[in-house]
């Protein structure tokens, strides 16, 4: 499966607080996403929360776009990537 980072911007800050409804709203996209064969792997959320990377499994950049849009989430890059791990070297 292809592997992808997507660039968002949050001008108002991310909007998932690290509680209860927080995780309920992540659950949310992670359920909606299967409807696309997304997987939403993790995310890097900038110190001031206004950019985010998330790391995504998918078929392709237009299932990521359409999960996207059911969310309601900003794309504003997807780049298609692959892994380069240090420790595969020794």
């Amino acid at each position: 499966m292809p592997r992808y980072v997507v660039e968002r911007s949050f001008p108002d800050g991310w909007l998932a607080a690290a509680d209860a409804d927080g995780a309920a709203l992540c659950g949310a996209f992670v359920e909606r996403n299967t409807d696309d064969g997304v997987t939403w792997v993790h995310s890097y959320v900038s110190e001031d929360k206004t950019k985010a990377f998330c790391i995504y499994d998918a078929p392709s950049p237009e299932a990521i776009r359409r999960t996207a849009r059911r969310n309601d989430l900003p794309v504003d890059r997807i780049t298609h990537v692959t892994v380069l791990d240090p420790y595969f070297y020794r």
